[in-house]
């Protein structure tokens, strides 16, 4: 029997793997049931399991759909501003626009996926493929401060882990708010306040007498 027996002629598999993101990102991999996928994609079960695999693929596949999406902006806007400390804030205000964007499902679905993580139902793929999305982000704003330092934007004593820790984590408070309603002028506000904690390189400190 073929596997596309079922589908609709017109199957495009980026958008029925848009729309699982869709369902995914607002309901995390424990929320979203098989019926909601279905629904969504427009896919009978079997035509789902024949294009996707099983409900534990399909999620690893959006999942891999959303940083392809919506992170690779952000990411060039990070590396492509010279100065350190503009490069971060320009990179969370650019995350905080996507988390309030009221055309996404709210917040970020890497974020939302983590509350599942420690449930006995959810799949280790599952929990491997989030904490390495999460990482990935503190491994970005780590390169990004040490190339500060490196540039002379940071003092050398700052600790690099440290503080794209902090970012990281003022990152997953964001996406909570955005899920939770907070507006865009609210993100942006807090970021605003945290980017306060950025160390001024020493030269700006102690000016060389002219």
């Amino acid at each position: 029997m073929s596997s596309e027996r079922g589908r609709p002629r017109s199957f495009d598999k980026d958008a029925a793997l848009d729309r699982a993101l869709d369902v995914f990102w607002r309901h995390g991999f424990q929320g979203a049931s098989l019926s909601e996928l279905t629904e969504a994609m427009g896919l009978n079960k079997p035509s789902l399991y024949a294009a996707f695999g099983d409900k534990e693929a399909l999620y690893l596949k959006a999942l891999d759909r959303y940083a392809a999406l919506c992170a690779g902006e952000h990411v060039a806007k990070l590396n492509a501003e010279p100065d350190g400390r503009r490069a971060v804030a320009g990179f969370l205000h650019s995350l905080a626009d996507m988390l309030a964007n009221p055309k996404y499902p709210g917040g970020c679905c890497i974020i939302n996926g983590m509350a599942d993580c420690g449930g006995v139902t959810t799949p280790p793929a599952v929990e491997e493929a989030l904490r390495k999305a999460m990482q990935g982000n503190e491994a970005l704003l780590k390169a990004r401060i040490t190339r500060a330092q490196n540039e002379g934007q940071l003092p050398k004593n700052v600790s690099s882990d440290a503080l794209a820790a902090l970012f990281s984590t003022l990152i997953a408070g964001l996406a909570v708010f955005a899920k939770g309603g907070a507006s865009r002028a609210t993100l942006d506000k807090t970021i605003d306040a945290a980017m306060a904690v950025w160390p001024e390189p020493v030269a700006a400190i102690h000016p060389a007498a002219s």
